[in-house]
Parts: C-alpha cells; structure tokens; sequence
C-alpha cells in the first residue's frame, strides 16, 4: 500500500512544517446545499476519501440534503449529513431520512446533534434520543459522530459551567461503549489553542475517550467570522478575532487558522496520544478558498490506495 498524495496541478509550493501536514492529514469539510450547488466540481478541490458533512440548516428540504449527498457519493466522497434532533419531528419522519440517504446515496455514517433550533418540531430534542432510537444501528450505520463544545455552550449550561455538557458526553462515552458504529466528536469551532488542548486532556481526566474531530474556520473576512463566532456561541477565544479587529493593520486582510493549527500540530507531535484525532474545517470564507489554503499548508487529505 502507498499514500496517492492528491494536489492540483495549479497548487502553489507546500511550505508547511512536517507537523502540520501530519495534522492535516484526512481532515474533513462541512458544506451546505447551497454552497454545495455554487462548486463546480468537488473533486478538483478535494482529494478522493475527504470526508464532506453536509449542515442541515431549518427550513432545508430534506430532498435538497439528499439530492447533494447523492452528488458527493457519485464523486467519490464518504457523505456524513446533519440530523438535528430539534428539526425532526417523529420517529417515521427520522426513519424516513435515514431510509433516503441510504438508499439513494448509499451513506452509513452521521452527524447527530441537538440543532440551533430553540423549540423542538417535534419528538426530539437531543443527540441521545437519536441513539437511543436504535435507528441508526438497524441500519447498519458504521460511524456516527456527536456535538462537542471545547468552550462550553450556554444552551447546555445556562450558568457558564460544563456540569450538563460532562454528564451528556459520559452517556454518549457509555453508548459507544456499546455500540458497534464508530463513534467521535465534531467540535464547535475555536480560535486560540490553549483552551482547546485543556479541554481535550480535561476528557481524558475524566475518562472520555472519543476521539475529538476539531472544528476549525477556515480562512475568511474578519468581519464575517466575528459574525458567525457570536450567532454560534463561540467562548472565550473570540477575544482573538476582537483583539484583531482592533489592529487597523489587520483588519481588512482575511484571517487564516494557521497560527491555532501550528500550535494544535506542535502539541499532537509531541503528545501522540493527545485526543485529536483529525481536523474539521467549517468553510466560513468559502470551500473553495479552504480548499485551497489546506493544500497549500499541506492538507491534502490524503488516503492509503493501493499503489498503480
């Protein structure tokens, strides 16, 4: 078996460090179906295997989702959709969903997750309710993915703590336990590493071990990320971009994760056990421009093939 490292032709030179190309190294990618529908063609941007979740955002019709899981497969790519409990309304209306995107697009994995919705549509409110369902594993679903928040998340914990956010992650620790699907957490996205390595050795401590898919923003406007951090919840590290924003030298040019990832990547290279297992980019400047930025710092999300 050999490594098919994937790069356009047009690519600029890779002059990332040996760490950081090892972090990168599978990262995934989050779409929308619009923005999904805005790209000409995926497999020009992304190497083959790179895992795409598509957001199934409110008011989405579910034959949308569909339609771009189906076009994604057909590329070549591992599909992982959204399920926000809070949008599903029954227990027919989630078998149903499930039954569509296995069917029409062959997908066996998933995002669960509670939803940004405040009121629930219907039956479900939360991540477990999903997996307590059983659905997902009457369908052979062979990897399924869950909500972790490095920063808290005030929907949760109302009061600022992690009491509430802990108590679900060991039920969630507890189920994976039992099931035979794969199972991680995909992260809400943060700016500044330190408190995203605590939070990381802080699972361990407490005896946590899913594996942790790290959200990241991609390269985008400042303005744009500071908008996206507040209406998500982001925590402490928003001071980041703020203190950014201050600096006039700064303020127009596009921010880029490089400095988290170095230090994210420094970390994992001298701690191997460290929980992060991969990176996942929320593509807030555009897919094309994350793309784009993760083959020039050596992400080329490459997967063992067999050699030609």
């Amino acid at each position: 078996m050999a490594l098919l490292n994937f790069k356009r032709k047009d690519a600029p030179v890779t002059t990332s460090s040996p760490e950081m190309e090892a972090f990168l190294q599978g990262y995934s990618i989050e779409v929308m179906p619009r923005t999904a529908a805005k790209v000409e063609d995926f497999k020009a941007l992304l190497a083959p295997g790179t895992r795409v979740y598509i957001a199934h955002i409110e008011g989405t019709p579910i034959e949308e989702m569909v339609d771009t899981a189906k076009r994604l497969a057909a590329d070549g790519f591992p599909v992982m959709p959204h399920f926000p409990a809070r949008i599903i309304k029954d227990e027919a209306t989630l078998a149903d969903w499930i039954a569509r995107y296995q069917g029409e697009a062959g997908v066996d994995q998933a995002l669960l997750l509670a939803g940004g919705v405040t009121t629930p549509h219907g039956d479900y409110h939360s991540s477990m309710q999903l997996l307590e369902s059983g659905l997902f594993d009457k369908a052979g679903f062979k990897r399924l993915h869950v909500a972790g928040h490095p920063e808290g998340n005030r929907d949760i914990d109302p009061d600022g703590g992690e009491a509430n956010v802990m108590e679900a992650l060991r039920w969630k620790q507890d189920f994976s336990n039992r099931s035979d699907a794969q199972m991680a957490l995909a992260t809400q996205f943060a700016f500044e590493a330190g408190p995203i390595i605590a939070w990381v050795d802080g699972l361990k401590a407490a005896g946590i071990d899913l594996p942790v898919h790290i959200g990241i923003a991609g390269p985008a406007k400042l303005q744009t990320l500071i908008k996206f951090a507040i209406a998500c919840g982001v925590g402490p590290s928003l001071k980041v971009l703020q203190k950014r924003a201050m600096d006039v030298t700064k303020l127009l040019l596009p921010y880029e994760p490089t400095e988290v990832l170095s230090e994210l990547a420094a970390h994992k290279a001298a701690n191997p056990d460290f929980g992060i297992e991969q990176v996942h980019f929320f593509p807030l400047g555009g897919i094309k421009t994350n793309a784009n930025w993760a083959i020039e710092n050596g992400g080329a999300a490459t997967q063992p093939v067999a050699a030609a």
